[in-house]
């Protein structure tokens, strides 16, 4: 089991009050890593003060990705991105929206980027922040391509190879300044997580759904390293996405969310 980060009492204080940068006071903490997402968020409208300020908090705050097993149930909060949970939950900005994601063909990338261009440039909200409560088959979506090289790509019968949701397309370098272009970045040729990191939305993961995952990769015998189901399930922990906030059960942290303000939403 992991050690549990130094000053986290201190840098949960930090983030109440607000202070982007309360990961800064878990350097050091040897059993956790930085977040790390691609782009930095460069898209996040130059307005935003308060939500570039919730990114980098997030880009400071560990991530627990050294797992050598993992239990059913996570009865210690050393088991999930605790700090950067609260940070989301004690985000000063909004609106707030988090969405219910369960289907990884539906159109839920593309929804969550129309609710951001509306309340960007229809409302003129900077920042809001969306929350995709990642869970069911679109789940899927947040892992590496070692998890679907070695697992998910024998998992869906060859159906997918890679993480194709994770692919950044041509649009994506295109220039923000021109928000209304039909092929630029903010259009609906541009739907792809890391770009929707890059506007500052968080994809939370869920460790019940790691969890039931492997249990059916398990039992399918798809296990190159027989691996136990504990070890299994670290294995996909450990190779989440970059930027990815592990959350004890997404269906456990929906109230929690809802307690700080978030609408919900039906993806």
């Amino acid at each position: 089991m992991l050690e549990k980060p130094m000053g986290r009492r201190d840098a949960m204080k930090m983030a109440v009050a607000g202070v982007g940068m309360a990961g800064a006071a878990l350097a050091g903490a040897g059993p956790a890593m930085a977040a790390g997402t691609a782009g930095h968020h460069s898209l996040i409208p130059a307005g935003a003060a308060t939500l570039q300020e919730l990114m980098a908090g997030l880009d400071q705050a560990p991530r627990r990705r050294n797992f050598r097993t993992v239990s059913m149930i996570l009865a210690d909060s050393r088991q999930w991105d605790e700090e950067a949970l609260n940070l989301v939950l004690h985000y000063r900005g909004g609106p707030k929206q988090v969405w219910d994601n369960t289907v990884l063909k539906g159109p839920w990338l593309n929804l969550m980027r129309n609710a951001m261009n509306a309340q960007i440039w229809s409302f003129k909200h900077q920042d809001f922040l969306a929350v995709s409560a990642t869970h069911g088959s679109a789940h899927l979506a947040l892992y590496d391509d070692f998890i679907w090289s070695k697992y998910l790509t024998r998992f869906t019968r060859g159906k997918w190879t890679r993480n194709i949701w994770l692919q950044q397309p041509p649009e994506s370098q295109g220039s923000p300044a021109n928000f209304e272009n039909p092929h630029g970045v903010f259009s609906p040729h541009d739907n792809s997580i890391q770009v929707l990191q890059r506007r500052g939305l968080v994809f939370m993961a869920c460790h019940n759904e790691v969890w039931e995952l492997t249990m059916a990769v398990h039992g399918k015998g798809i296990n190159p390293d027989s691996l136990s189901h504990e070890q299994m399930a670290a294995e996909f922990t450990n190779h989440l996405i970059p930027g990815t906030v592990l959350t004890p059960g997404i269906v456990g942290t929906l109230p929690e969310l809802a307690r700080a303000g978030f609408g919900y939403v039906a993806g």
